[in-house]
């Protein structure tokens, strides 16, 4: 199939103990409760894919698209479309958490992959912070801290600002803190182990299962934080800098300002608008942009023309 237009994306939502209504009230989407916490802007997993709404796929999910068009995607390998691209609301705080690599994640969980991701923080109340590492030196120390509940002792609390980007490898203790709204690109995986939930209780008075086997398994120690080398580049029209590089994505930050023709040789582009407003043209039509809509620009489209004042995040696969 040829086709020469983005693929325009419906969101799945999900409501979370921790959510709250940014996503509504700043986004504007239409949220199924008070508490919505997550966004699934560009899915194609089974817990939630999107859904195409335009063009001659409108209708379909995205996960159906890559089984059935894969020449939208560069005839990229893999059983599983690999990124999922997510908006989070975090009105409270998230629990203390740690995802696995691909290969514990196929032999524990029969998951396709395991789960590297990365944040852009959006916006953030002041003096929010999140957890990002830990302070233990030995798998011994930091089994030890856990069973005696030394959180305050063992959890890496990091001060937050908004436009900073955080990226988050499998095996690292993390959480996002209250107030903050970031947007996770991520491996399509919805394996979370969770390490500690601050003694919280659910409606029902129950407290959520934790993981602290599996946790301990799979947790980087001693803590290592990733290197951060943003590149600025800049074109008629763009500014972009690439946050991350790395084994399954790559993850720009593009500003528009005016007008940017984009001719590319990319297996295909996520794009999800932060800000701003203007439009997007291929040889087959204009489509407005505004703030939260997502989508993705399939390989078939070499060429297309961004006009206004916008900003997005973006990414592709790096899967072979």
């Amino acid at each position: 199939m040829y086709q020469n237009e983005p693929l325009f994306l419906n969101p799945e939502f999900k409501d979370r103990l921790w959510g709250g209504t940014k996503l509504r009230d700043v986004f504007g989407y239409t949220i199924p409760s008070e508490t919505t916490g997550e966004c699934w802007g560009i899915s194609a997993h089974e817990n939630g894919p999107s859904e195409v709404r335009n063009g001659p796929l409108a209708g379909k999910k995205l996960n159906e698209v890559w089984e059935s068009n894969r020449e939208l995607f560069g005839h990229e390998s893999g059983e599983h479309f690999p990124l999922l691209v997510k908006i989070l609301d975090a009105d409270r705080d998230l629990s203390v958490q740690v995802h696995p690599d691909d290969t514990y994640a196929r032999e524990i969980e029969g998951e396709n992959y395991g789960k590297t991701e990365c944040w852009y923080i959006i916006d953030c109340d002041p003096g929010s912070e999140i957890i990002f590492g830990h302070h233990a030196q030995t798998k011994e120390s930091f089994e030890q801290m856990i069973e005696d509940g030394e959180w305050d002792q063992l959890l890496r609390r990091v001060p937050i600002e908004p436009g900073e980007f955080y990226f988050v490898p499998s095996g690292t203790i993390h959480a996002i803190g209250a107030g903050t709204m970031i947007l996770e690109t991520q491996q399509s995986s919805d394996t979370t182990y969770r390490v500690y939930d601050y003694d919280r209780k659910d409606a029902s008075g129950n407290t959520r299962e934790l993981h602290i086997e599996r946790s301990i398994d799979v947790s980087t120690i001693p803590h290592q934080d990733p290197p951060f080398h943003p590149v600025t580049t800049e074109e008629n029209g763009l500014t972009q800098i690439q946050l991350v590089n790395s084994d399954y994505f790559t993850v720009y930050r593009w500003e528009v300002d005016g007008e940017y023709a984009l001719h590319s040789d990319h297996p295909y582009l996520l794009v999800s608008v932060l800000s701003g407003e203007g439009n997007i043209t291929s040889s087959e039509a204009s489509y407005s942009l505004n703030q939260g809509d997502h989508f993705i620009i399939p390989s078939t489209m070499k060429e297309c023309h961004f006009e206004g004042d916008l900003e997005m995040i973006v990414s592709k696969s790096n899967k072979e």
